[in-house]
């Protein structure tokens, strides 16, 4: 079985699974604490906190002693079946009242006796039937995640520094180098800003239910854009690598790091280039081993999901894919046409037909790598392209040419910042934040390894570095498949019109010619 048919088909079976234990078991609402009445009746007073919501609600400031006085429920909902609702809180009863009507997952916002709101997310009881089932679940969904963590600083390290020092040669081509960069840059930043403009405008996350748990104030993201590009210099590069939220250091040391690769003498610049070479190959083959996983992980993701909130979860999802595909068809079938046809003087529609072997492997492997053979192949033979564009332009472009992934994670992030500043406005990304996202979906997509659902793993390290918890991306994984079909297409399909610009620009009248398709 192919391997995406075999990611959709468990991820089925985690849906299925998931319902079934939602409704053959039970699991009421935990607001993580014991209540009591407070002696004039004006509010609840929290007795204790125990559990992973009580946790939370201990590190939101919230203390055995407080007195809540109010509870207010689907903050800022669309929906008209779950409107907003502020319930005063006198009686236990009221509280218990809020939470019959609240699911698993729902968040809630807790008015303090002095006017300060606390924000806690609504888990279900750990002693039901229904948590003692899902516990497995969570636990391989957990150790999952956790190695997706553990492969974000290795592979952005080593991919940056030998993607660098691998073309320090450039000063050789000069010309032709400098028209394939200014080509990859040029179109990778029109991808991010077409999804940047179509997710603002489709706010797929504004109101979405999706269940995912509430930092504590103070981890929301912080500083602006000049305090972001200071955080870029680390002080203490090791300090970097071991946290995954100064991924911008981490970039800034490889972007330094490679360029000086390429001003060393030899024989130290060759061994540091082919350390650092190496080293990426073995991270792209334990990233490989580690997507291996795939399916297992969506698999408990989607029971622990869906038995926690059912399909509630699917309709922002759904909409999410909607917008991400929609900025990949206009990406597509618009953005990079248009470059074909006034920069490269070609018909687009000629150089799709001519391209459909690349295109069709692409979508069937989900690898821009795997599918450089192919890519290679048809652009020399089928487009008329010269040997000496096709060799350096493709294989260039499957390393840091990612239109697709570029657009898929500014969308992805973009989108989780809505769902979280729906629940708090901290989390609302001003002007500089969202550059930062560019910046970073721009950087994420040159670093990303040409390997099915790479993007994802990188779009981890930008959420860090923007303060967003990264347990959204695991969300985003189950659905994953498909789009990375789709956005792998997108990005062998740049790094061939990239090859018919260049070629072009450089002279050449073969693109299309003696007898091409079309």
């Amino acid at each position: 079985m192919k391997f995406h048919w075999k990611v959709l088909a468990w991820m089925l079976a985690g849906v299925v699974l998931g319902m079934v234990l939602q409704k053959g078991t039970s699991a009421p609402s935990f607001a993580g604490a014991k209540w009591g009445v407070v002696a004039d009746g004006q509010g609840l007073v929290i007795l204790s906190a125990s559990g992973p919501v009580g946790s939370r609600i201990q590190k939101s400031d919230l203390a055995v002693g407080d007195v809540i006085v109010a509870a207010l429920r689907n903050k800022g909902s669309k929906n008209v079946d779950r409107p907003e609702e502020r319930v005063v809180l006198r009686a236990e009863t009221d509280f218990q009242g809020v939470l019959d009507r609240s699911q698993n997952g729902d968040v809630l916002f807790l008015e303090r006796a002095d006017g300060r709101t606390f924000i806690v997310t609504l888990g279900m009881d750990p002693g039901s039937s229904r948590a003692a089932w899902i516990r497995p679940f969570d636990f391989i969904a957990d150790i999952f995640m956790a190695l997706l963590k553990m492969l974000i600083v290795p592979i952005v390290l080593t991919s940056i520094i030998s993607g660098v020092a691998g073309v320090g040669d450039l000063g050789s081509l000069r010309r032709m180098g400098l028209k394939t960069f200014a080509y990859y840059l040029s179109t990778s930043l029109l991808a991010i800003f077409v999804g940047q403009a179509l997710v603002t405008l489709i706010r797929p996350g504004d109101g979405a239910q999706l269940g995912l748990a509430m930092l504590a104030p103070g981890e929301a993201p912080s500083g602006d854009f000049i305090g972001v590009l200071k955080r870029m210099v680390p002080a203490n590069v090791f300090d970097a690598f071991g946290d995954n939220s100064e991924m911008l250091g981490v970039i800034f040391f490889a972007l330094l790091f490679g360029f000086f690769i390429t001003r060393t003498d030899e024989p130290h610049r060759g061994r540091v280039t082919g350390f650092f070479q190496s080293a990426f190959a073995v991270m792209l083959r334990m990233a490989e081993g580690v997507l291996t996983l795939l399916p297992l992980g969506v698999f408990c993701l989607m029971v622990r999901v869906v038995s926690k909130t059912g399909f509630a979860v699917f309709e922002p999802l759904l909409l999410y894919m909607g917008t991400v595909t929609l900025a990949l068809l206009i990406h597509a079938c618009v953005t990079l046409p248009l470059v074909v046809r006034f920069i490269g003087r070609a018909s687009p529609k000629r150089w799709a037909q001519a391209m459909s072997p690349a295109l069709m492997t692409a979508f069937s492997t989900s690898s821009s790598s795997m599918t450089l053979p192919v890519t290679l192949e048809t652009v020399e033979k089928r487009g008329k392209v010269s040997n000496k564009v096709t060799s350096f332009t493709l294989p260039l472009g499957a390393t840091i040419n990612m239109d697709g992934t570029a657009l898929y994670e500014c969308i992805g992030v973009i989108f989780l910042a809505q769902y979280y500043s729906g629940i708090s406005p901290e989390f609302s990304l001003t002007f500089g934040q969202q550059g930062i996202v560019v910046i970073m979906a721009l950087l994420a997509s040159i670093g990303a390894a040409g390997i099915p659902s790479a993007g994802l793993v990188m779009m981890l390290a930008i959420l860090s570095v923007l303060g967003l918890p990264i347990e959204g991306a695991a969300l985003l994984l189950a659905v994953d498949r498909p789009l990375d079909m789709l956005r792998t297409v997108v990005n062998v399909w740049s790094d061939s019109c990239g090859a018919c610009v260049v070629a072009r620009s450089e002279g050449e009248e073969g693109p299309l010619h003696a007898g091409a398709p079309g």
